[in-house]
């Protein structure tokens, strides 16, 4: 059925009283069983129960609750084409719209169907800032919270044209490092034994967290560098690539491209290009590596020479085999004789092995 636009006032707290009495008695389903009884839209009534149960005054920059914008807290919404702030618009037939600068859109755009897209990335990726109810929670309830979570809304020519930039923290109250540094730490003890687990726990504490913007952090940097690690595991080099790059550029702004962890992850950043067989830019990651480590450490170390062996496999991959057998019975020398007994020159000469015979199955004519 079709839902009036406006209900009167004594109406809407007499609903709102009636879910107040239904919770006293059931704890969860209290907004749907009185919406059902009463032929109402269940997202109508959730709207009215969270404004009456607001409190009076808002907190800084949240809109009053009477306000439309409610929905949508004031300044979040960008125009694509001007880059101005949209403002509330009204459409014909009282329905709800945003519209930005005078001449550039037509017409206001549809603000429900924006909620709703804002709310169901919300539900989708950070479900925790929503307070539970008991019910699932509506879309457009969920946008409510955007400004905890989202820095900018920016729409295009169409309400599913849209761009969402992330805060690289949500907004919440206190204890939330605390809460991010157990999980983290709960994360790295599991990583062993149930790395499935670990993965999750850091994808929760990342929540929000877009690693194209977020800014350096010295607990975002050490939750990246370590689910980089567990994707690596767990055999999803694509997906390790962005918290890895995260990693590095982030250590690099705090501490310097010296830095033990940022070394750390621009190998993680190396190791999962070349398994996403991303090959010319691990080679490039694996040079920048070995430049870094032979300043640090020097040219005979072994961090130094296990890097060279793998830019070796690298130059195999991208079809040069001559520069890669040269390159790595090279540094297996230099290895065996600066590190003698070490197991890592076993494992090089049988990449080398490997490569040999790659090369004879292919008919390659290469010098010894």
């Amino acid at each position: 059925m079709a839902f009036p636009r406006r209900y009167p006032p004594d109406l809407i707290d007499a609903v709102v009283q009636r879910v107040v009495d239904a919770r006293t008695v059931k704890a969860y389903g209290a907004v749907t069983t009185v919406a059902r009884q009463l032929n109402l839209d269940p997202r109508l009534v959730q709207k009215w129960v969270t404004k009456a149960t607001a409190p009076p005054s808002p907190q800084p920059g949240r809109p009053a609750a009477d306000s439309w914008e409610a929905y949508l807290p004031a300044g979040l919404l960008h125009c694509k084409f001007c880059h101005q702030p949209m403002a509330h618009a009204e459409l014909q037939d009282s329905v709800q719209g945003y519209q930005c600068q005078a001449g550039c859109r037509p017409r206001p755009l549809d603000a429900a169907a924006i909620t709703d897209a804002v709310g169901r990335a919300i539900l989708r990726h950070a479900p925790r800032i929503v307070p539970s109810t008991g019910t699932p929670t509506p879309p457009h309830l969920a946008a409510i919270h955007a400004h905890r979570v989202l820095a900018r809304i920016t729409i295009g020519a169409t309400p599913s044209d849209i761009a969402l930039t992330w805060r690289a923290a949500p907004l919440s109250g206190p204890g939330v490092d605390t809460e991010r540094v157990q999980a983290v730490a709960t994360a790295r003890h599991l990583a062993l034994d149930d790395p499935i687990r670990a993965r999750q726990l850091l994808h929760d504490s990342l929540t929000g967290i877009d690693t194209a913007t977020a800014p350096a952090h010295p607990l975002y940097i050490d939750a990246a560098a370590l689910l980089a690690e567990l994707l690596l595991r767990l055999g999803r080099p694509s997906d390790a690539i962005a918290w890895a790059t995260y990693a590095h550029r982030s250590t690099v702004q705090l501490h310097g491209p010296t830095h033990p962890r940022g070394l750390h992850a621009l190998h993680l950043q190396a190791v999962a290009h070349r398994r996403a067989g991303h090959h010319q830019r691990a080679y490039r990651l694996y040079q920048e590596l070995a430049d870094q480590l032979t300043r640090l450490e020097g040219p005979h170390a072994h961090r130094t020479l296990a890097t060279h062996a793998a830019t070796a496999l690298v130059l195999h991959a991208l079809g040069h085999c001559q520069a890669a057998r040269t390159l790595l019975a090279d540094t297996i020398t230099t290895h065996r004789r600066d590190h003698p007994d070490h197991p890592a020159t076993a494992r090089m000469a049988q990449h080398l092995t490997r490569i040999s015979h790659d090369c004879a199955a292919k008919g390659h004519h290469h010098d010894a």
